[in-house]
């Protein structure tokens, strides 16, 4: 081991001086990355359509690209699927990325070429170990095993040899050969579809193992741990596995999980890093644990613009580049790809924290957002309510998510929270009093529309029984892997179906809210 942590230190060395490059020329980089996409995709179907051969500005690439949503793209991406090549991207697909669907669409299928997988994915796991070994140079976190709870993949039904499946299961199917001693399970655990299946494989398989990392999404990883302190008896992780020292996690916020993790692993060698992997790219890391925001990552074969989220819909909306961004703006993220993706508007919205280094932190998404009544709440105002909230009243949160209810007759319209705990609060009208009021300290918009009651009276905030919304991923089929609840929407879809499975668990209505208390006090 004392040779392979030497090999490593050196290879991370050499890495975190070209990651410096970008840090202090992005502008540059960029630019350089931009032309060598154009070059390696000029004489694909998609570049000779666009011209990409003779263009020498960027002001050309994007007269000759339009935006593009998955709806614009889908096209393409099923003649890919079908067996044609050429297309988008001049190397070989026959790897297909499936979305986790949070939008309540049918999933989206994005390309994974062998550059996307090499030059970007897979560069983006080797750099996380760079920042960490950085950052504690005295690591053993290679003397044992890491844990990645992935997803499932199957055959492509309509495409031969050709394959679809979660992001994370494509990565762990196309692993080397000698990923298998750093890692566990074994591959054939790690890629079952069956999650509950799944669960009992992995539990029993892991625990006899050195496991000194772990990574996944936050939600999915907590649900593994309990089970397996459940099988074993076990009060705590670190009992189990006495060399944990780092989660790696991203897909969702890790703020309303943070305190739960702290019960079961209270161990204080164990750290964590927060990363920006999506099915489209590996965007940014959390490369220093003393701030919670991350590195945009410039050389990972992407491009990208940034659209002000206030002017995406206004039709003629300017796209920045990494030298023209401000700090504190919400920008929605535009990405041209070595996957073959094509000033690409992926769906997230971020903010830049800081400039040389660019820093980012992710803000929510263009769709999932509250704004029925002109409130514009994003994923991030949610977060920061929660987090107070919990904070104030002692509460734990394993889940979450909010959506409207209509105004009727002569009644104004408010947010409906349904929220599952691991720990209820000890006083929910000052739960529901303190949410209400970081609302309206962090969006300006919120405060308004609260004002004396005008248009939206206060949040009725519903804790639903244990269990409900892992029974409404299971019968969504969304159990596992990168699946994620929806915080924030803009109908009751979600709501009135967690309702009546809430209904069915605990056969007699709700835990008594703590909205009608503040209600009557309001008003």
């Amino acid at each position: 081991m004392p040779v392979i942590n030497s090999i490593v230190r050196w290879l991370n060395l050499k890495r975190l001086h070209q990651i410096d490059l970008f840090r202090k020329y992005p502008d540059e980089v960029q630019k350089e990355m931009l032309f060598q996409l154009l070059r390696k995709a000029e004489n694909t179907e998609w570049g000779i359509q666009h011209g990409f051969k003779d263009i020498t500005s960027l002001k050309q690439f994007q007269e000759r690209n339009p935006v593009q949503k998955y709806e614009e793209v889908s096209p393409f991406v099923k003649r890919i699927m079908n067996g044609k090549q050429n297309v988008l991207w001049p190397s070989e697909v026959k790897w297909f990325a499936r979305s986790s669907g949070t939008t309540g669409e049918k999933s989206k299928f994005i390309p994974v070429t062998y550059e996307s997988l090499e030059e970007c994915h897979y560069r983006g796991g080797k750099d996380i170990l760079a920042f960490y070994f950085s950052s504690y140079p005295d690591t053993a976190v290679l003397t044992g095993k890491s844990l990645t709870l992935g997803g499932s993949h199957q055959i492509n039904p309509v495409g031969a040899n050709s394959y679809y499946g979660d992001l994370s299961a494509i990565l762990i199917d196309n692993l080397p050969f000698w990923a298998d001693l750093i890692k566990t399970p074994p591959q054939e655990i790690a890629l079952m579809a069956k999650w509950e299946e799944k669960l009992e494989k992995l539990s029993s398989v892991t625990v006899s193992e050195n496991v000194t990392s772990i990574a996944g999404v936050p939600s999915w990883m907590l649900v593994l741990l309990r089970y397996i302190l459940e099988k074993t008896g076990k009060k705590t992780i670190p009992e189990v596995w006495p060399n944990l020292e780092l989660f790696v996690h991203g897909g969702v916020s890790f703020r309303p999980y943070r305190d739960q993790y702290f019960q079961l692993i209270p161990s204080k060698k164990m750290h964590y890093m927060e990363t920006y992997n999506a099915s489209e790219g590996f965007f940014a890391i959390q490369d220093d644990p003393l701030r919670d925001d991350l590195l945009l990552m410039l050389d990972y074969g992407i491009f990208y613009e940034f659209i002000p989220v206030d002017q995406l819909n206004s039709g003629n909306a300017k796209a920045y580049t990494i030298g023209e961004v401000e700090t504190g703006k919400n920008y929605a993220m535009v990405i041209s790809t070595n996957g073959g993706l094509w000033r690409y508007l992926i769906g997230d919205t971020i903010q830049f924290t800081s400039l040389y280094p660019h820093k980012i932190k992710i803000t929510g998404r263009t769709k999932l957002y509250l704004n029925v009544f002109g409130e514009e709440i994003v994923i991030e105002n949610a977060e920061k309510a929660v987090e107070d909230a919990c904070r104030e009243t002692g509460a734990v949160i394993t889940e979450y998510t909010a959506g409207p209810v209509y105004m009727e007759g002569n009644r104004r319209g408010r947010h409906e929270w349904l929220i599952e705990c691991e720990c209820l609060p000890s006083d929910r009208e000052l739960f529901a009093k303190t949410l209400d009021k970081t609302l309206q300290a962090v969006n300006s918009d919120y405060e308004a529309k609260r004002y004396h009651d005008i248009t939206l009276e206060p949040p009725l905030i519903r804790f639903v029984a244990k269990g409900t919304f892992y029974e409404w991923m299971r019968r969504t089929g969304r159990l596992g892997g990168q699946n994620k609840v929806p915080r924030l929407w803009n109908d009751r879809k979600y709501i009135d179906e967690l309702t009546e499975i809430h209904m069915k668990i605990s056969s007699g209505g709700f835990w008594p809210d703590a909205s009608s208390t503040l209600t009557s006090q309001e008003n």
